[in-house]
């Protein structure tokens, strides 16, 4: 792995729980300036990556560096310029919001910090009757106490009304203005939508795309195709040779291809004596393509 100082880059990460595969070769690459979401359902294995990337627990295999620094074997220096939390955050019920954090901070920066996430006039109240969201946006400021350049945040609007939501999107984006780099975790296509300009999506502990927000909306605009001809089995093994993930749903195929694509394949299927009774696109929307990525059975498990 190439020492760059980036602020994360993850290479082969795995992690086994007994017979389940939490992690499952995992890449990531976060460039400095990113809000990246790393997005999949959850028990995809997006904590266990983060409790990784955090030195929390090892790995079994790969190599992770956070600005060029191996978390698992140079802790704490690894991580300098690090914050965040992994599941929500905790503070003692019966501490105020001020009291929670390290004074050694200072009382003129834990101020700001306060302002920042929007708790000054609910300083001296205590945590334990501070709402999920506020509690979350304090975890915020005790992560940002360092002046971290990475945010690592897991789930940060997990268990939020609508309103803390996007109170919690707000600040994030405000973050993300100041030049923190922000890698978060989420569930919710919606929220990394909005802030996000990269993505890595999950699922059972496999990474199905990593790129640019464009990249995914690109891949969105491809269309997916049911088709019915003379002989699906036949049609079945022509698509099969040409690499196209294919689903089936009684005599009809349906499997996704550029326009390119479907006209090479069209005159393959009719190359091979098959008859094409039906070939109907159907337009993927980002949230379709996305539940595509995350639910879709792998192509030669179909029917």
């Amino acid at each position: 792995m190439t020492d760059d100082r980036r602020p994360v880059q993850a290479r082969g990460l795995v992690k086994r729980y007994g017979a389940v595969m939490a992690v499952d070769h995992v890449d990531l690459t976060v460039e400095r300036g990113d809000v990246y979401g790393f997005l999949g359902p959850n028990g995809a294995g997006k904590t266990t990556t983060l409790r990784i990337l955090l030195g929390l627990i090892h790995p079994d295999d790969g190599e992770a560096r956070l600005f060029g620094r191996n978390p698992q074997s140079e802790l704490p220096e690894a991580l300098d310029g690090v914050g965040g939390f992994v599941e929500a955050p905790a503070f003692y019920p019966y501490l105020s919001g001020l009291a929670a954090f390290d004074m050694d901070g200072g009382r003129e920066r834990i101020d700001q910090l306060l302002t920042l996430v929007d708790l000054s006039g609910r300083a001296n109240d205590r945590v334990g009757g501070y709402s999920q969201g506020m509690r979350q946006r304090l975890g915020v400021a005790a992560a940002l106490l360092r002046d971290p350049q990475l945010l690592l945040l897991d789930e940060p609007t997990n268990g939020l009304d609508p309103a803390g939501m996007r109170d919690m999107r707000r600040l994030v984006g405000r973050l993300s203005g100041e030049g923190i780099t922000v890698l978060l975790s989420s569930h919710l296509l919606a929220e990394v939508e909005e802030l996000c300009n990269r993505v890595a999506i999950v699922r059972s502990g496999r990474i199905a795309f990593e790129g640019t927000l464009e990249d995914l909306r690109a891949g969105a605009g491809a269309s997916r195709y049911r088709l019915r001809t003379t002989d699906r089995e036949r049609a079945r093994a022509v698509l099969l040779q040409a690499k196209t993930e294919i689903t089936a749903d009684g005599d009809e195929l349906t499997f996704t291809a550029s326009e390119d694509e479907v006209a090479r394949l069209s005159r393959e299927l009719v190359a091979a004596g098959l008859g094409i009774t039906a070939l109907v696109p159907e337009r993927l929307s980002l949230e379709s393509l996305f539940f595509e990525l995350t639910e879709s059975e792998p192509a030669e498990a179909a029917a």
